[in-house]
């Protein structure tokens, strides 16, 4: 790994770093914010955190405010980039399809199947190289915004007892029945819409049977997504039909910004905090 930068925050250490991804095939970004009681070599649980759609590893890192409440907690923090990036990595003139927007599956489909490999990373590779490298433990938690507010869900439902807890910002709830989520979908999954329910929260908490992970979601009522992409009501209405153990927070007068996260990123940060520590 390569050191990009590094800046001390609230006495623990915000850190940049580079490395070649074996899953990816380029070389791939991730922040990491290690609370004070880590820098002095306390393994600590790892909450990881997904951005949305134009993001990269700054966004959460620079804009949330959650450093100060992370190293009270104890908790360290890993924000990865949101999709591969480099010259050979295939790309559209467009900000809801290729760089920036890998939408956290494994794409099937040419010529995104080279790089676009983001469910791997974040449920493999990533964590296996913060371990090993860094003063962590094994419990983690998982976050998200928007595209990685979908991220996180899934991830979540399909790995169920790997994360303690799992919460989401505006997150793109069914993207079966929105156009981000169909653009991202046929493109990298092509056509086999059995194959998109696989990575869709709201189909995945229909089914959610037997070890579930508890979440955590809050919605902006201002939002100008909200109708026509992120659907917060039919992830609603799937975990009612499984009895998933959602909570589910409308907030009027929010937005789909940062914002809205730095408004309620402190409540988060306890709810994974309850449980890392459990």
């Amino acid at each position: 790994m390569e050191l990009i930068s590094q800046n001390k925050v609230f006495d623990g250490w915000h850190k940049q770093y580079q490395h070649p991804s074996e899953v990816l095939s380029c070389p791939m970004r991730f922040a990491i914010y290690l609370p004070p009681n880590a820098a002095q070599g306390e393994r600590v649980p790892v909450l990881y955190w997904l951005s949305g759609l134009t993001c990269s590893d700054e966004n959460f890192m620079q804009k949330a405010g959650a450093q100060r409440i992370a190293a009270q907690l104890g908790i360290a923090i890993v924000a990865p980039d949101t999709s591969p990036r480099g010259d050979d990595v295939a790309d559209e003139d467009r900000y809801d399809l290729g760089k920036g927007a890998g939408f956290y599956v494994n794409a099937t489909q040419a010529p995104w199947s080279t790089h676009y490999r983001m469910y791997d990373y974040i449920v493999q590779e990533l964590p296996a190289l913060i371990e090993a490298n860094f003063p962590v433990s094994a419990s983690k938690a998982i976050s998200g915004h928007s595209m990685g507010g979908h991220g996180a869900l899934t991830i979540a439902l399909k790995n169920p007892g790997m994360f303690s807890s799992v919460s989401a910002f505006s997150p793109i709830c069914n993207p079966l029945h929105c156009p981000w989520g169909q653009t991202a979908f046929s493109a990298y999954l092509g056509n086999d819409r059995e194959l998109w329910k696989q990575h869709d929260a709201s189909e995945l908490m229909k089914i959610a049977h037997g070890e579930q992970t508890v979440a955590l979601v809050d919605q902006g009522e201002a939002d100008t997504f909200l109708a026509e992409q992120l659907k917060p009501e039919a992830l609603q209405a799937a975990a009612q039909q499984s009895q998933y153990p959602l909570t589910l927070r409308m907030h009027s007068g929010y937005d789909h910004s940062y914002y809205f996260i730095a408004s309620f990123i402190e409540e988060h940060l306890h709810f994974h905090a309850e449980r890392l520590f459990a």
